[in-house]
């Protein structure tokens, strides 16, 4: 890459850069030459990109300057994000915000948390045994998409006669069919299908639980009172469909990403295997590392400064965490694997007010497949090609075909 970049030049948001280019190194040139720019990205109006640790500490920060508001990510639909802004957790700002998370932050207590490894590794175990006995699985589709679809399942308590639908449902509706061989990937007509079938079950799910509440996080939020009055049927699908959207899409790359970083890293698998590394900051290092949301959206509600740029009011500020991840002023040789790495300060669930309610779930869950891997597998082999998502949101894999022995 050559030593001077010109920014104008530059779209960070091109889905075709993760598909198939190489996001790393040019997100190093850019924090070395313009770690807070603006980013043409048509046909939208674009955006600033903020690069570097520093100015997007600045801006998870201010709330007073910055909402939530208007979208949390970019291409975004409009109307979408109007219909829920104000009503869905991760675009709504203060005063409505910390009331609605502290009606679902019951599901994400440590002790809660806790409770449910139990039934992560009884999800998990089965998961790798199988791929044991197989020559080669996708364990994006095989592993890596069932564990996080099963443990909402859990949070929601669906009932047991209803989960293997959904977690099949689940994982279609994110890009991966359930025991496929990976070799025909879910279209675009299955996604949306999928996605409408979910939102139907949460309908009745809802319903239900108005009749027969329960201690499950649906409840929760049907039960909780918000500025002195009961959430509406819409405000409580709304918040099932992040809940859903969250606790998938961060823990099924991570996963799938994290077992690829140590299948390319032997030395570090070995130090995962030998218990020479404590587990949670290995989990860290692989939430660094794989950085899926690459980026997150707040937009100016006044003009502020940001790394030395003036952003007028009304213009959209875009976190790019997976370069904020790997800036060298805040990670020491940022784009080496290192499962022992401390501190590990990333940006990976945000920080500040809107700082991911699901991170211990997503935590809980890495960490056991961790475990479980290390105990049963010896040898970790990619045996085909890695297929990458097409995306400027999910910095994910779609296809990770692996033989474990």
């Amino acid at each position: 890459m050559p030593d001077t970049l010109d920014p104008t030049t530059v779209d960070v948001a091109d889905p075709a850069l993760y598909e198939g280019g190489d996001p790393v190194a040019l997100w190093a040139r850019l924090r070395a030459t313009t770690p807070v720019f603006w980013n043409n990205h048509p046909p939208g109006p674009g955006f600033w990109a903020v690069m570097s640790y520093r100015p997007a500490l600045e801006v998870y920060r201010n709330t007073d300057a910055f909402t939530s508001e208007r979208g949390m990510r970019i291409d975004s639909d409009p109307a979408a994000v109007q219909a829920a802004a104000g009503k869905q957790l991760i675009v709504t700002d203060p005063p409505t915000h910390p009331r609605l998370r502290q009606l679902m932050n019951s599901a994400f207590l440590p002790k809660v948390v806790s409770g449910l490894e139990a039934s992560m590794r009884r999800v998990i175990e089965p998961l790798v045994e199988q791929a044991l006995r197989k020559k080669t699985v996708d364990f994006v589709s095989e592993v890596a998409a069932v564990l996080p679809a099963a443990i909402i399942c859990d949070i929601m308590n669906v009932p047991q006669a209803e989960r293997a639908m959904m977690i099949d449902l689940t994982s279609t509706a994110f890009g991966a069919s359930v025991g496929g061989d990976g070799k025909c990937p879910v279209s675009a007509l299955e996604k949306t299908e999928a996605h409408s079938e979910i939102f139907l079950y949460y309908t009745e799910l809802v319903e239900e639980r108005r009749r027969n509440p329960g201690d499950d996080v649906v409840s929760a939020l049907i039960q909780g009172d918000l500025d002195g009055r009961s959430l509406t049927d819409e405000e409580v699908l709304l918040n099932c469909d992040g809940l859903l959207t969250g606790a998938n899409e961060t823990t099924r790359h991570a996963s799938a990403a994290g077992l690829l970083a140590l299948i390319e890293n032997p030395d570090q698998w070995q130090r995962l295997r030998e218990g020479s590394v404590a587990i949670d900051t290995a989990v860290d290092e692989i939430l660094r590392y794989t950085s899926p949301a690459l980026h997150v959206v707040r937009v100016a509600k006044k003009d502020v400064e940001v790394g030395g740029q003036q952003v007028r009011a009304g213009q959209a500020v875009a976190i790019w965490n997976s370069s904020v991840n790997r800036d060298e002023t805040a990670f020491p040789d940022p784009d080496r694997f290192d499962l022992g790495r401390t501190p590990n300060r990333h940006l990976t669930f945000g920080i500040g007010p809107h700082f991911c309610l699901g991170a211990p779930l997503a935590r809980a869950e890495l960490k056991v497949l961790l475990e479980v891997l290390a105990e049963k597998v010896t040898h970790l082999e990619l045996v085909g090609p890695v297929e990458r998502q097409r995306s400027n949101f999910m910095w994910g894999i779609e296809r990770l075909p692996v033989s474990l022995r």
